[in-house]
């Protein structure tokens, strides 16, 4: 695919997005490696255009470089962002209470604190990505191991066989004290990605190194 073709094809997939306003968006391509510049009013918005993108096959890798621009009543002050974020985070069942803490400066937002799972800390941010005023998330919560290096290799090889988009046998697992490291060879850029999420869906990972190849 050539890539005039690509960025075309991502330029209607975020067209066909219903949750993203595209006409800010710039797209570039290059050797299946896509650009996504602009702007957008929220952060919900940058991290759906993301998504979009890697949906599109040809897509090997993407450049985030979308900013945030608030307006409107998307404009919220730092205090009443965290006020929301915690508030938010205590009604989550899947975020341990009082387990994540909260700062906010400029409308980003810092998440820290410990919990047991990898989909609790992801969790943490999926819940405050759509609130007003929020900019970007830095997610600075770790995963304290509770498994062994070999009982988390396994467990991963198991999600892979158990993924019917992966191909398992082409995959490599590698454990060292929570750091989870892929080889291999996948044919498109969303079945790395599932292979990414089988990797952290395993208790216990603190880290994936992704060393897949697109072939």
């Amino acid at each position: 695919m050539t890539d005039v073709f690509l960025r075309q094809f991502v330029l209607d997939e975020l067209e066909f997005e219903p949750s993203i306003n595209a006409a800010h968006i710039g797209v570039t391509a290059e050797g299946g490696v896509v650009t996504l510049t602009g702007h957008v009013a929220t952060y919900a918005e940058k991290d759906a255009a993301e998504r979009a993108a890697r949906r599109v096959t040809g897509v090997h890798a993407i450049a985030q470089e979308i900013e945030v621009r608030p307006y409107g009543t998307h404009i919220t002050a730092d205090d009443e962002i965290a006020r929301r974020a915690v508030s938010t985070l205590s009604w989550r069942t899947t975020v341990p209470r009082d387990a994540v803490n909260v700062r906010v400066q400029n409308g980003w937002v810092t998440l820290e604190g410990k919990v047991e799972w990898q989909y609790q800390r992801k969790a943490a941010a999926d819940s405050i990505r759509d609130l007003a005023g929020v900019v970007g998330i830095s997610n600075l919560i770790t995963v304290a191991p509770r498994a062994t290096s070999g009982d988390v290799k396994r467990r991963i090889e198991e999600a892979f066989r158990r993924d019917a988009e992966l191909e398992a046998r082409a995959i490599r697992v590698n454990v060292l004290d929570g750091k989870v490291t892929l080889d291999g060879t996948v044919k498109r850029l969303s079945e790395r990605k599932a292979a990414e999420n089988a990797a952290w869906s395993a208790a216990g990972v603190k880290s994936v190194e992704d060393h897949l190849r697109i072939g």
